[in-house]
């Protein structure tokens, strides 16, 4: 007789918080791995539920929340189907940094066009492309398409879909045939590492539409300090005037009468966002064109 084969489900917390200049997720297992648990079904919300078994077990009190995706993997040991659900969830700057967070970037380095050696990287990606797509124009579109090759212009919001392709192209570890020389970022266990390229193009999204972004930052803020969020995020830099520009029309912030002291440099402003105003945030004129790839 055939044995049916039983399912298992797990909540993923996708836990992210920006470090001045720098994307930060917590991991755990030396970066392997994203904090996850068993889905129990006495639960009457599947985010209260991550949010309380997270909170208790980091301490730590989530801002924003939602759910990401729902993946499935079938277990080769007992050959269960296990079914994770994944949330993203925002943690505030103040929140002291602990060793088990990792930047994103460690884990997708081409996705940060801020850094002169993504360039690079870019290029030795785009180069391996080419001769995995062959002949094949529907290959060659796709490519173009996600990398910003010509006549394309390169989308920040990609990164899942860019990470996909690295997959299917088998130049990432997680692969099912690793065809790389290299390793392309740090890889994951299972498909931890596609999770977190969900929630990377899921936050890339809401920081330009939605005021999520404010959840990231500590009650009081400088404009630069803002600036920098965004840009850690996006991966690539913005127009200070035009950035402040649009947040100042918006009415977004509003000042605190207070000044924050640097170490070097003039005091800064602090300011407090507005929560009334963020209905309707608009923040995507900011951003600086990019060089195309070659």
């Amino acid at each position: 007789m055939k044995q049916t084969a039983f399912c298992r489900a797990e909540l993923v917390a996708v836990l992210l918080n920006v470090r001045k200049d720098t994307p930060c997720v917590l991991t755990l297992e030396k970066g392997q791995i994203l904090p996850s648990g068993p889905l129990t079904m006495g639960g009457r919300s599947l985010q209260r539920e991550l949010r309380g078994w997270v909170e208790q077990q980091t301490g730590m009190v989530l801002g924003h929340t939602e759910q990401l995706y729902t993946f499935a993997d079938t277990q080769v040991a007992d050959k269960s189907r296990l079914v994770r659900i994944s949330y993203m969830a925002m943690i505030s700057s103040n929140i002291d940094q602990t060793p088990a967070e990792r930047s994103l970037y460690d884990y997708f380095p081409w996705e940060d066009r801020r850094n002169p050696e993504a360039h690079l990287l870019l290029q030795h990606i785009v180069g391996l492309l080419k001769e995995w797509v062959g002949m094949s124009a529907d290959k060659q579109q796709r490519c173009a398409r996600l990398f910003g090759l010509d006549p394309y212009a390169w989308n920040d919001e990609l990164a899942l879909d860019r990470y996909e392709l690295l997959w299917e192209a088998g130049l990432v570890q997680e692969a099912r045939v690793f065809q790389g020389h290299i390793s392309l970022g740090l890889p994951m266990q299972a498909d931890y590492r596609r999770v977190l390229a969900t929630a990377l193009s899921r936050v890339r999204a809401k920081i330009r539409y939605t005021s999520v972004v404010f959840d990231l930052l500590p009650e009081t803020f400088t404009l630069l300090q803002l600036q920098q969020a965004m840009e850690a995020l996006a991966g690539c830099w913005m127009h200070k005037q035009n950035f402040r520009r649009l947040v100042l029309q918006q009415k977004l912030v509003e000042e605190t009468g207070a000044f924050d002291t640097p170490q070097q440099g003039r005091p800064a402003k602090l300011f407090r966002f507005r929560p009334q105003m963020g209905q309707n945030c608009y923040l995507a004129g900011a951003k600086l064109p990019l060089t195309p790839l070659s």
